[in-house]
């Protein structure tokens, strides 16, 4: 997860190193003579991780422009959160208890709390209620 502009630079240049790592791997392996079924199975572990931190970019990328992900029962509230000094100051609690909550996913938070962290970031929450077996919308 990124949370600093310092984590999103270092990220974008993972992300370019990968780049550079799995062409060349790719390369090699051809050059061993690997069939294509081969080498898509020797690279699938750097091309999922590559993936990930992609989507970790992306997702952060999207937060600095003020793009909310929806989020399911309050989970993944942490990953909308930028900077944890931020926060708590805009909560008035110290930093520690931001890193508890986020460490904990937020799922020990109160609803009050909860509240607070969403307006502190400028965000509200919208509660749909979804039947779980038939999956149809009963409530907005």
């Amino acid at each position: 997860m990124i949370r600093t502009d310092a984590e999103h630079r270092e990220a974008l240049e993972q992300l370019h190193a990968q780049k550079h790592r799995l062409a060349e791997r790719r390369k090699a392996l051809k050059a061993e003579g690997r069939t294509a079924a081969e080498i898509r199975r020797l690279l699938e572990p750097i091309e999922a991780f590559r993936a990930g931190l992609a989507e970790d970019v992306e997702l952060y990328e999207g937060l600095r422009r003020g793009e909310l992900p929806t989020l399911r029962n309050l989970d993944g509230l942490g990953r909308l959160l930028i900077s944890q000094r931020d926060l708590a100051e805009r909560l008035g609690v110290h930093e520690s208890q931001i890193s508890r909550d986020e460490r904990h996913e937020y799922h020990t938070v109160t609803l009050e709390r909860a509240g607070r962290v969403l307006e502190a970031i400028g965000a509200e929450l919208v509660t749909e209620v979804v039947t779980l077996d038939a999956g149809t919308t009963e409530a907005a």
